[in-house]
Parts: structure tokens; C-alpha cells; sequence
């Protein structure tokens, strides 16, 4: 009777382990599913490696980050494809960077915001402004490069009017002095001219003219 007993309490215990057994292997065969705030860090973590491959990694490793992220975008060219390849052409410092670009990437990421998740979305609108905010000190930059050219082109061109306005000043003193001395040497002309006609419109044995006849007062 006993031998029975014992035999029953021991396929009784087989089967309790083999029951937890298989409680456990199902258990650990259906995992719960990650949360929406897993999902969403896993994919910000992969949008912070892949800057900062571009930005510290070697060129290789800069060439293959960048091409992956342009056949993806090629693929799709809208929500989170266009919002990486944004990014990493707006990040700096290596040899693909184009803001422009960039920013034309992020505005069209934000044109269809319900394929972004909540951080890849304030990730964009961040990005974007701290692009567009560049772009426009660059313009600002290129203007006032212009203008002080113009400036300089002005002040080299200043000094070549004045002498000219100089040289054409003393020509007109000159021409002046010469009209002067001009006018003095006709007067002296006239005044020895009319001497000459007094002295031959003078009759015979007629005493000489004063010396100053004919001559301006």
C-alpha cells in the first residue's frame, strides 16, 4: 500500500513541475510589447548616433551614415526619413553639410506631421529654427561683405575725383593768370600803337608829344 502511495505522490510532483515548467517557457515566450516611450527614445538614440557618427566618426564611417540616410529618404522623402537626412545634413562640421538644404529637408519632414512620433517632431521644429536662424546670418553676412566692397570701391574712386577736381581748378587759375597777362600785353600793344600814329600824324617841325600821350590815364 505504501510502495502506491508513494509512487502516486511522486507523478503527482512530476506533473506540478512540469506544469510550472511550462507556465515559465510561456511566460517567457510572449513578452510584453515595448511602449510607445521606448519606441520613441530608441528612435531618438539612433538619430543622436548616426550626428554624431557624421561629426566624430571617420570619413568612411561620415560616407556610409550619409548614403544610408539618402536611400532612405530616396525610398519614402517624407516623415521620418526626411527628418534624418535633415538632420544629418544640418549637422556640422563634415564634408556633406548643406543648411540649405537641410532646411528644405525638415520643412517637408513637418508637412506631414502624424508620421512623426512627439520627440521627432519637436526634434524638427528645434532643428529647423537653429537652421533657418544660420542661414539668415549668412545672408545678413554676405550683404554687409557687399556693402563694405562698395565702400571700399567708393573711397578708392574718391581720391581720383579730388585730384581731378584739384588738376581742373588749376587749369582754370592758369587759364586765368594767362588771360590776364594777356589782356596786359594788348594794352601795352595799344598804348605803343597809339604813340606810333601820333608821331606820324605829327607835322613837320611840330614839337613831340608828351611821353604819356596816348596813353590810358
Amino acid at each position: 500500500m505504501l510502495p502506491r502511495i508513494c509512487l502516486a505522490m511522486t507523478a503527482l510532483l512530476l506533473a506540478g513541475c512540469a506544469g510550472l515548467s511550462n507556465l515559465r517557457k510561456e511566460h517567457v515566450a510572449t513578452p510584453a510589447p515595448p511602449s510607445n516611450e521606448a519606441i520613441q527614445a530608441a528612435q531618438l538614440a539612433r538619430y543622436m548616433g548616426d550626428l554624431q557618427t557624421v561629426v566624430q566618426g571617420s570619413p568612411t564611417e561620415q560616407a556610409e551614415v550619409m548614403a544610408s540616410a539618402r536611400a532612405g529618404y530616396d525610398q519614402a522623402r517624407q516623415g521620418p526619413a526626411a527628418l534624418r537626412y535633415g538632420l544629418l545634413l544640418a549637422a556640422p562640421s563634415h564634408p556633406a553639410r548643406d543648411a540649405a538644404q537641410a532646411q528644405r529637408l525638415l520643412r517637408e519632414a513637418l508637412a506631414r506631421p502624424e508620421l512623426l512620433n512627439t520627440l521627432e517632431r519637436g526634434l524638427a521644429v528645434v532643428e529647423l529654427q537653429r537652421v533657418e536662424a544660420e542661414l539668415r546670418l549668412t545672408t545678413e553676412g554676405e550683404r554687409l561683405v557687399a556693402e563694405l566692397q562698395r565702400e571700399r570701391e567708393r573711397q578708392r574712386t574718391v581720391p581720383n575725383n579730388t585730384a581731378l577736381t584739384r588738376r581742373l581748378q588749376t587749369e582754370v587759375e592758369e587759364n586765368a593768370r594767362l588771360r590776364k597777362a594777356l589782356d596786359e600785353a594788348r594794352a601795352k600793344l595799344d598804348a605803343i600803337a597809339t604813340i606810333e600814329r601820333n608821331i606820324s600824324n605829327r607835322p613837320p617841325g611840330a614839337p613831340a608829344a608828351p611821353a604819356n600821350e596816348g596813353r590810358n590815364p
